[in-house]
């Protein structure tokens, strides 16, 4: 009989490659301990075990992290950027947006039909995280009614890197065909910098000025980046 037959005879019918008891272990931690027992890498391998079951990930999610530095940056990496790493998959990038989705519907719910004065960080961190990472511009309004609680988040407009068109009309038209008394205005700026241009603090006037004739209130309108953020409330705009 030669050695290889030999070998085979030795070997366990049911023996696995030996990532599969690290991927045991790192579930039983995560079971244990939350994401708290993790670090960032082993989180990510967590999502890529569902999408890649016969390969060792390890080396792929440390090299994730390594390409957009935070798991908030690799989830929100666009799909194309996601399968330019060798071993990314469509499959795969669409799993990882997938999460993203999640966790921006969950922050959505929790906003929605909620008085969201009262709810401002939260309002924030939802915008931050939808908006702050898209690399062309989006205006986004908040429809509220008189209690101030937010019956809608719509995007009314995408645009380039650097300008989205806003049509006034149809920002008032939309607030009351919603029966909305109030808006917030949202926009993103692709280029990090969250301080307005003289662009942005001309249309929210229009706005104001055509809100303003049918009692329509503009709370606040609130630039997005990677940088932070801008209100014009507080910066005495508005």
């Amino acid at each position: 009989m030669s050695d290889f037959a030999l070998q085979q005879e030795s070997e366990p019918e049911n023996s696995k490659p030996h990532f599969h008891g690290h991927r045991d272990r790192l579930r039983g931690r995560f079971k244990d301990g939350g994401a708290q027992a993790l670090a960032d890498y082993e989180l990510l391998e967590l999502i890529l075990f569902s999408a890649i079951p016969r390969k060792d990930v390890k080396p792929l999610a440390k090299t994730l992290l390594q390409k957009f530095k935070t798991i908030s940056g690799v989830v929100n990496a666009s799909p194309d950027a996601l399968t330019a790493i060798p071993g990314i998959s469509d499959n795969t990038a669409l799993l990882i947006k997938s999460i993203q989705a999640c966790a921006l519907k969950m922050m959505q719910q929790d906003i929605l039909n909620q008085p969201i004065l009262n709810s401002w960080q939260r309002l924030l961190d939802y915008c931050h995280a939808s908006m702050a990472h898209e690399r062309e511009e989006q205006f986004r309004l908040l429809f509220l009614n008189r209690k101030n609680v937010l019956i809608a988040d719509e995007i009314q407009q995408r645009g380039t890197v650097d300008q989205a068109p806003v049509y006034i009309r149809e920002v008032i038209k939309r607030a009351l065909e919603l029966g909305a008394t109030a808006l917030i205005l949202v926009h993103n700026h692709p280029s990090g910098d969250p301080t307005p241009s003289q662009t942005d603090i001309d249309i929210t006037r229009e706005i104001i000025n055509s809100a303003d004739g049918l009692g329509i209130v503009i709370h606040d309108h609130v630039i997005i980046a990677k940088n932070g953020h801008t209100s014009f409330k507080q910066l005495g705009l508005i």
